[in-house]
């Protein structure tokens, strides 16, 4: 899947089938559904899932929360605008063909 196939999928109802957990928090949460996209990175036990999650508490405002998990994921806490932070963990995350 491509970052505009992602994108376009934000159309749908549901994220598409077999996407990573990690992945479906970003989708929930570029849908507005904060907490069905905090749901999902709460399922993720991964490394991954920590960075999204970071992601959202970050988003939230709850800056000491975001930083516990961005330390869970092994990333340093992010300076840039939080679209540009989500396009950067998207890239990352989606299979590279």
């Amino acid at each position: 899947m491509t970052v505009e196939e992602f994108r376009a999928s934000l159309g749908s109802q549901a994220p598409p089938a077999g996407l990573a957990l990690a992945l479906q928090t970003l989708w929930w949460e570029a849908k507005g559904d904060w907490d069905k996209a905090h749901e999902c990175a709460m399922a993720d036990d991964g490394r991954d899932g920590a960075w999204v999650h970071g992601y959202l508490h970050r988003k939230e405002g709850d800056r000491g929360n975001a930083r516990y998990w961005y330390r869970l994921a092994g990333k340093p806490e992010p300076s840039e605008a939080l679209a540009q932070e989500w396009a950067a963990i998207l890239t990352a995350l989606l299979p590279q063909p």
